[in-house]
């Protein structure tokens, strides 16, 4: 036999005025009818910090005790020669404790640039995608200060703040502020890249060494990326470019790297032309191609607003010096 209680019912049909009907109360009827309420479940409290910040903390702290015992040991050592001598490293001591404070307030002002940077452009984008009027002010009015370093801008500053009140979709507002802010500063930026291009493309074609070529292409790479930062506002220290290098790289991961299907490497790779250059000149273009997708990640990534009114840098923008010098090296070939 089955069981009755687990047994479904069969339907049945019935009048509420029947004498075998007996109506629950409404006060049990909602609680009855009421889904039971699950009970939290604390999560499992794992260690206060992982193993690697126990690491490197414990590791400062063992290194500023052994400077302070070294600093300390050297003083009293001066004491002992002659008392000027132990007031004199009290001086040094204490010189060299203020720089070691102003260097880190800087860097950590140049890590704060940068995430500023990265904060205005993801709020902007969120701004565009959702048309989220206060947001975009908000994005306008900390584009406006980032730009005061650049007294070019001052009109145009001026001209978008009498326009704040008038633009009501946050969409617009943005595409205004990237059109009255950005067009000078994305020129100057271009040219940037070109330069930068060019110059590494004429000293590793003329250079001897490979190792020269290495450097001088991490060193101009390096300095167009700082800059880059320096025009849009991001002034990076030490530890910032360090930062900025990753996040160019990133970038560059993301975008898929040389970016084959640029007009500009087809045009290089797909005819067949580098083939027909010398070596040098060879390694000289393909080193500038190289320096200019890093300076335009490095715009990517530095620019506070999305390229959404302006149309962004190409590669064939900022490389038009490396093709002219390709197209002179395939005329003198042909003519051979």
């Amino acid at each position: 036999m089955s069981d009755e209680r687990t047994s479904p019912r069969r339907p049945q049909v019935f009048r509420l005025d029947e004498a075998n009907i007996t109506l629950a109360p409404p006060e049990m009827a909602e609680v009855e009818a009421a889904p039971p309420v699950p009970v939290p479940v604390k999560p499992k409290r794992g260690w206060g910090m992982s193993l690697a910040t126990l690491f490197w903390s414990a590791l400062g702290g063992v290194l500023s005790l052994a400077a302070y015992v070294g600093l300390s040991k050297l003083i009293e050592d001066l004491y002992a020669r002659a008392p000027w001598l132990g007031w004199v490293g009290i001086g040094v001591t204490a010189l060299l404790l203020i720089a070691a404070v102003l260097i880190v307030v800087r860097e950590v002002a140049g890590l704060s640039r940068l995430a500023r940077l990265d904060g205005i452009r993801d709020r902007a984008e969120r701004a565009l995608a959702e048309d989220d009027r206060p947001l975009a002010e908000g994005v306008v009015r900390d584009v406006l200060k980032l730009s005061s370093h650049a007294p070019t801008l001052a009109r145009a500053r001026m001209d978008l703040e009498g326009h704040l009140s008038g633009i009501i979709d946050g969409a617009d507002l943005v595409r205004l502020a990237e059109r009255s802010l950005l067009p000078s500063l994305d020129s100057q930026a271009r040219q940037m890249v070109s330069d930068a291009a060019r110059n590494v493309s004429v000293v590793t074609a003329v250079s001897p060494r490979a190792a020269v070529d290495l450097a001088f292409v991490l060193y101009s790479a390096v300095t167009l990326m700082r800059r880059l930062a320096y025009l849009y506002g991001g002034r990076p220290g030490t530890l910032g470019t360090f930062r900025l290098v990753r996040h160019v790289l990133g970038h560059l991961a993301v975008t898929g790297g040389m970016a084959a299907g640029d007009t500009l490497v087809q045009q290089l790779v797909g005819q067949g032309l580098a083939a027909r250059l010398s070596a040098r000149l060879g390694e000289g273009v393909v080193n500038g191609l190289l320096t200019a997708r890093l300076g335009l990640a490095a715009i990517a990534v530095t620019r506070p607003l999305p390229f959404t009114a302006l149309p962004a840098p190409r590669l064939a923008d900022v490389a038009t010096g490396l093709m002219r010098k390709v197209e002179e090296e395939e005329a003198a070939a042909s003519r051979r």
